[in-house]
């Protein structure tokens, strides 16, 4: 069996859409749904779940004995509108088994402070024609990590940032669930 967890900061629909793609396997699980927000979206959806939650501070992410204990048996991070930078022991723990995704063509639109509507409120002040998601691995900088897919939608005179947030999300929630179980299913059985 091979363990998720999920990073998240907000309402949590990708978290969502990734614990329903999971939710009846037997050999892939979400174990775990952490957030460094107690009032964030996410850990309504993986308590509705029943999901395993965790509230961290951002102290405790940089504390390699409290993160190495949290994640003990987990072999994929996924984060999910995870807004915090996820410190260099960490990513080296996980090199090639932590990926995000971003409401942009990186790298167009990416990098500190790049998040949510801020996106599409950038995608649209240059008269962009198209935007979508980024689905990388992480690196040690914002958004930088190599690209393991991406998937467009084309922007018309009459969209808004809040339509275009929407084409977007339909594409998030219909190919991270897919990408996330690629990754796991290409562990090879011994990695550490």
């Amino acid at each position: 069996m091979k363990n998720i967890a999920i990073f998240a900061s907000g309402t949590g629909s990708n978290a969502a859409a990734i614990m329903d793609r999971f939710i009846e396997y037997d050999d892939i699980f979400v174990s775990l749904a952490a957030t460094n927000k107690p009032d964030a979206g996410v850990l309504d959806e993986a308590h509705e779940r029943g999901v395993p939650t965790r509230v961290f501070t951002k102290k405790e992410l940089h504390d390699e004995d409290y993160m190495h204990d949290l994640l003990l048996g987990i072999d994929v991070v996924v984060l999910a509108g995870f807004l915090l930078k996820i410190p260099p022991f960490l990513v080296e723990a996980f090199q090639g088994r932590m990926i995000n995704i971003h409401p942009s063509l990186l790298p167009k639109y990416g990098g500190k402070g790049m998040y949510g509507m801020r996106v599409h409120e950038a995608v649209l002040e240059n008269n962009e024609k198209e935007s979508g998601i980024t689905i990388h691995y992480v690196s040690e900088n914002y958004d930088e990590g190599d690209i393991l897919r991406q998937e467009k939608v084309s922007i018309s005179q009459r969209d808004t940032a809040r339509t275009i947030a929407l084409k977007v999300q339909k594409l998030e929630h219909e190919h991270y669930p897919k990408i996330v179980e690629k990754l796991v299913r290409s562990l090879p059985e011994n990695y550490d």
